[in-house]
């Protein structure tokens, strides 16, 4: 498989992971939270916005994913997106603890961002 091949599945798969995860968390938060056990925000927006961010940048992941080369500059904020959502749960994780349920994203995500580095990396070099 040629490498710009593999690059425009791997955004498919960030633009599904994020859009599937933000639908959820869109549609039925307070379930979730149920399911987990966790007690839930006072309100539902206060999921439900994040949510439709990750829905957003869904929607940022396939047009990375049509079009690599021309869209590289939007790796960054993908890179940004993940980091920002780590750097909160590991800061917690760490210090004060976090419900369980966002410790396998925060891992996924530090995956998200070793390959969107590779990814912008090698595009770079490309552009050149």
């Amino acid at each position: 498989m040629n490498k710009n091949l593999t690059m425009k599945l791997f955004f498919y798969l960030a633009a599904a992971y994020d859009g599937i995860l933000g639908i959820l968390f869109l549609v039925s938060p307070m379930c979730i939270f149920e399911h987990f056990e966790i007690t839930p925000p006072n309100h539902a927006g206060y999921v439900q916005f994040p949510a439709m961010l990750l829905i957003v940048f869904a929607i940022l992941f396939i047009n990375i994913a049509r079009n690599p080369v021309a869209n590289r500059n939007l790796i960054l904020y993908g890179i940004l997106l993940k980091v920002s959502y780590c750097t909160v749960v590991f800061g917690y994780w760490f210090t004060s603890g976090v419900p369980i349920i966002w410790k396998p994203f925060a891992v996924c995500d530090l995956i998200f961002i070793a390959l969107f580095i590779l990814s912008w990396r090698s595009l770079c070099r490309e552009k050149t």
